[in-house]
């Protein structure tokens, strides 16, 4: 959903070759032909040499495929290891000008005889999967991008306590709601700080941070944060100031006695592909430019100045594909990353993106309540809060996205 064109698109470097030729049919390289041969539209695969590549054609996807780049991922005993997944040719060792001495595809598999004598073997299918043409078609993670009334009209249920700590049914049920739209609900938790990171250590490995491990705060001022007031917040991700900002987040609310304080969630993605459809120029600005996010406090014994550098949209390169939002206009920092002739553009595109954000229909409000924990994806999903009066008390904590992924795979989820 996310491709469209790429200006940095990588084209063949050859333009001339041997003729197309069926699958099933061996042969070695020939003197490049004067023109360029096409395969007939109804084989389903074929194949050309070039000076430095191989242009395989298999099913719809027409594949260029480096020389260099079939050696080094040859998967033969010799050159990988299929009990520990890892590589085991040395790619230095390679000859970057290294070209095949014998080429055959059958109708499953390319073989590849290398001056040396070695033979590499690849499955179409494979080859079809992760070569770059075939990235290029992939969704990394598929999602469902909401606003409030497809949210509502989804009706995904939370999942209860026992079966999601006790069952991989409930557990999975729970991380495919999460990988589809960012954020998810755990019902009947008993409200505890202890019981809550019981709960995230059930899928991941919990992140500390300048905030400690598992936090819980009420509005006494304790951290330099306006988290820690009773005063609203605007829409925003979490830790924009770290390199890598945080994965997941876990809010539990153990008690409130007052008024207001509900939980404003946006997703980030659906906003910025409204943009994208919009005005892909301003979503291509504001996936180049970077920007600086800081943290600096001086409270009590706490003292942190942390630094994040990176664009408020990032994007797979291949696909153009986002996978994470950096946006937090508490803690954008000054802008001196960018000159003077990209700036006012960046300001338009930054507008653009807050409007869709700001869009009452994609406001999502809950209202947090003791024994209802919520996980929300910060590389995705905004939140907020309005604001509140009386006691109230939040826990949670940060969560590692790569080991919240490592869980959903474990459970044969594409994550």
């Amino acid at each position: 959903m996310w491709c469209w064109r790429l200006a940095w698109l990588l084209r063949g470097s050859s333009t001339r070759g041997s003729p197309w030729v069926p699958c099933g049919t061996r042969t070695f390289p020939a003197a490049p032909a004067r023109s360029r041969h096409t395969a007939p539209e109804s084989l389903r695969c074929a194949w050309q040499l070039h000076g430095d590549h191989l242009e395989l054609r298999y099913g719809p996807t027409l594949m260029r495929l480096d020389f260099v780049w079939l050696r080094d991922h040859c998967r033969s005993p010799s050159c990988y290891n299929t009990k520990t997944n890892q590589r085991s040719l040395d790619t230095a060792s390679v000859d970057l000008a290294i070209k095949p001495q014998a080429v055959r595809v059958d109708e499953t598999t390319l073989f590849l005889t290398w001056p040396d004598g070695h033979v590499t073997r690849y499955g179409l299918e494979w080859l079809v999967k992760n070569s770059y043409e075939g990235q290029k078609k992939q969704v990394m993670h598929p999602r469902i991008l909401w606003n409030a009334e497809i949210y509502q009209q989804a009706q995904v249920p939370s999942v209860d306590c026992r079966s999601f700590l006790e069952t991989d049914e409930g557990l999975k049920e729970f991380l495919q709601n999460f990988l589809l739209y960012g954020i998810a609900f755990v019902e009947n938790v008993a409200p505890t700080k202890e019981d809550t990171e019981i709960l995230a250590e059930r899928i991941s490995i919990i992140r500390e941070t300048i905030y400690g491990r598992m936090w819980c705060f009420t509005s006494d001022f304790s951290r330099g944060d306006t988290a820690y007031t009773k005063l609203a917040l605007d829409r925003h991700t979490d830790t924009t100031y770290f390199q890598e900002p945080c994965g997941i987040q876990v809010f539990h609310c153990l008690k409130h006695e007052g008024t207001g304080g509900r939980t404003l969630l946006v997703d980030g993605f659906h906003a910025a592909e409204q943009v994208l459809h919009r005005a892909p120029e301003q979503f291509e600005l504001l996936s180049k430019v970077p920007l600086k996010h800081e943290y600096v406090e001086s409270v009590g014994g706490c003292h942190n100045h942390m630094i994040g550098v990176g664009p408020v949209l990032n994007v797979y390169p291949w696909n153009n594909e986002l996978y994470l939002i950096r946006y937090n206009n508490y803690d954008r920092a000054v802008i001196n990353t960018v000159p003077y002739d990209v700036v006012r553009r960046w300001y338009h595109a930054h507008r653009a993106l807050t409007t869709e954000l700001r869009r009452p229909e994609n406001e999502l409000w809950v209202k947090l309540k003791p024994g209802k924990a919520l996980f929300v994806d910060n590389w995705r999903v905004l939140h907020g809060r309005e604001a509140f009066t009386g006691y109230r008390q939040l826990c949670g904590c940060y969560l590692t996205r790569d080991d919240v992924l490592n869980t959903a795979r474990l459970l044969g989820l594409q994550a």
